[in-house]
């Protein structure tokens, strides 16, 4: 069994979480300029086996996609095509963001740390890959 990788998709940053091979724990991998993902994906895929891509899907309070879906779905399409042998899901990312805060918060973490948006990108990126693997195991 492979791993699986979380992505929070954002304009300009992108976070990346992963799980181990046991699909069982989720931790952050890296936060990066979202022009270098795919890159950084080849190189770690080459690394590690990966299973398949968890993607956040952003929806508003009212379940409608958010602005940033088309976007997202380019991206997706890029996946695909630079990695047809891992699956790709999506999963609710509502919230993460700020609970990524709050989790910096509660953490102790400076006032300058939590400035650091690329660090809340890669926290998000934990929470919804870890929020996959909870839904994942309560669903079986």
């Amino acid at each position: 069994m492979g791993s699986l990788v979380g992505i929070d998709y954002g304009e300009k940053r992108t976070g990346l979480a992963c799980t181990d091979p046991n699909q069982l724990i989720a931790s952050g991998l890296k936060n990066l300029p979202t022009v270098e993902v795919i890159s950084f994906l080849k190189d770690y895929c080459n690394e590690e086996k990966v299973d398949a891509f968890i993607v956040g899907k952003p929806l508003q309070k009212d379940g409608t996609p958010s602005s940033l879906e088309d976007q997202i779905l380019s991206f997706i399409e890029l996946l695909e095509n630079q990695f047809p042998n891992q699956k790709i899901f999506r999963y609710d990312e509502r919230f993460t963001s700020k609970i990524a805060f709050q989790t910096m918060l509660d953490s102790g973490l400076s006032k300058k740390q939590r400035r650091d948006k690329g660090l809340v990108d890669q926290i998000s990126a934990t929470l919804i890959l870890q929020s996959y693997l909870n839904y994942k195991a309560n669903s079986l």
